[in-house]
């Protein structure tokens, strides 16, 4: 599996032939977007910032889109859409996405404002092997509760997303909270099932690829 980070909340998650997209920026966003050719475009929120499922399509290939709550399966791949809160710019629903695939869990939080998902979906997140959690506030998680929530969710490893318009700071701030200041960018991270073995909330954070 290769995951790669296009900005704000905009990743690529790429295993074998298969390519999904989540919350891909729209051409119309205030933020630079990337373009790839995706089979399955994840959105957790409506905005432009997060809904640009045009940019996941080149000639006739055009994505499954999933942009809600649910349960679904395509070419392998189950994902289960939650329902959650935002305060993102005017929005007010916000959908987590636990993505399975390749003997792994990858969970999403999306555009979320509210760290309290309530137990029942805390349940249905158990397991989970990568986390991708906003860290930088914009009426979002901010720095410390983004953290607090990634404990109690005890993933393997933690990705940050989405640093708000003081980008730098919020990052310095959630690195800080979770010990590992010195932790640098990489390019992208590639990694199988047995890369986890022994991990335990691990912070690996990932340079943007649109400059």
């Amino acid at each position: 599996m290769i995951i790669t980070y296009y900005g704000v909340e905009f990743f690529k998650i790429q295993f074998g032939d298969t390519v999904i997209g989540i919350n891909p920026i729209a051409k119309d966003s205030k933020h630079k977007s990337g373009r790839f050719s995706a089979d399955i475009a994840l959105v957790s929120n409506k905005h432009k910032d997060f809904s640009g499922v045009e940019n996941l399509s080149f000639g006739d290939k055009t994505p499954f889109v999933i942009d809600g709550p649910g349960e679904y399966e395509t070419k392998g791949v189950t994902i289960r859409g939650f329902l959650s809160k935002s305060d993102y710019e005017g929005t007010k629903l916000n959908t987590i996405y636990l993505v399975s695939l390749e003997d792994m869990k990858l969970c999403h939080l999306g555009a979320l404002s509210d760290g309290d998902l309530g137990s029942e979906v805390k349940e249905q997140l158990e397991g989970i092997d990568i986390l991708f959690v906003p860290v930088g506030g914009d009426n979002l998680l901010t720095p410390e509760r983004a953290y607090k929530l990634a404990v109690a969710l005890e993933p393997k490893i933690i990705i940050p997303m989405y640093y708000g318009e003081d980008g730098e700071k919020a990052l310095k701030v959630f690195l800080k909270e979770g010990g590992a200041e010195g932790v640098r960018a990489i390019d992208k991270l590639t990694l199988k099932k047995k890369d986890l073995e022994g991990k335990e909330g691990e912070i690996i954070v990932l340079s943007s690829s649109v400059s």
